[in-house]
């Protein structure tokens, strides 16, 4: 039999609670992106692993907040703890992938493509193992075209929000490539869960146990703790919101790197010489023959 499903038993709360993480974690991910883009050298792995670790993170919160609001009513529901970290895992491995093509190639071409392909890929593939870790007494079933439309919305605005974030034109680019991106969340999730059906096993019987939100509260605890911890290195760094380079940008001269520090000129050498009396030639006496 179907089952009855229900993604906003607490209302508005739990869409509006999970689009604000997915922005608080798109923005210091993107800020780290946009940084790691204004500096060289060891600095911008760190900045680039940094601002993966934050979008997953917003990424994963913004869909297990959302899960509180989820039940059916005829089934009690459990969550598989390890499939649920797994979905944490997949999420900042392949928001990574993305971030570091966009960080080391540029928001342009064929880079900021394959990164927001790949960033929106990430999306979708923690969306859907995340769900598989849904324990209850039936089957969960999916609309195939919701599905490929909700991984397409996922791409399309990673794609935008990476290509924001790439501008480095400032703190606000940052902040509406951020509204972006929890926009690719969000969107992605209830496409996703709008092509969700439930079929139960036998007897409906009235759901019991634990609330969602008891369950997956304590879950929560961990990523919501990083990304208030990545909030304070952002907000402590002043050139995160000033969005200037370490160094003066060089002139567009060719063969010299857009992001390449300007060089340093040594000061010539001037070298004195001892003046010297001119060397007169010698007279030629001729010879005694």
């Amino acid at each position: 039999m179907q089952g009855t499903v229900d993604g906003f038993s607490y209302g508005l709360v739990t869409p509006v609670v999970g689009y604000l993480m997915a922005c608080l974690g798109g923005a210091l991910g993107l800020r780290c992106t946009t940084r790691s883009m204004l500096v060289g050298g060891s600095w911008r792995p760190g900045w680039l692993a940094l601002g993966s670790a934050a979008i997953g993170s917003g990424i994963w919160t913004m869909h297990f907040i959302a899960m509180m609001g989820f039940q059916v009513d005829q089934a009690p529901i459990h969550y598989d703890k390890p499939l649920t970290y797994a979905s944490l895992a997949i999420a900042i491995v392949m928001v990574g992938v993305g971030i570091f093509i966009v960080g080391y190639r540029g928001a342009r071409g064929t880079a900021l493509f394959t990164g927001g392909t790949v960033t929106g890929l990430g999306i979708a593939s923690m969306h859907y193992l995340g769900m598989a870790g849904i324990q209850l007494d039936g089957k969960l079933e999916y609309n195939t075209l919701t599905v490929a439309a909700s991984v397409l919305i996922a791409m399309a605005a990673a794609t935008a929000a990476l290509w924001a974030a790439g501008q480095v034109r400032g703190f606000w680019w940052s902040v509406g490539a951020s509204l972006v991106m929890g926009l690719a969340v969000s969107g992605m999730h209830y496409t996703g869960m709008a092509a969700l059906s439930v079929h139960l096993h036998g007897t409906a019987v009235p759901a019991s146990g634990d609330a969602p939100a008891a369950l997956l509260a304590p879950m929560l605890i961990g990523p919501l703790a990083f990304l208030c911890l990545a909030a304070v290195v952002v907000i402590f760094d002043p050139l995160m919101v000033m969005g200037k380079p370490d160094w003066p940008r060089p002139e567009n001269k060719p063969g010299v790197p857009a992001h390449a520090p300007a060089p340093h000129h040594q000061p010539r050498r001037v070298t004195l010489r001892s003046r010297r009396s001119p060397v007169r030639p010698r007279s030629r006496t001729p010879q005694n023959r």
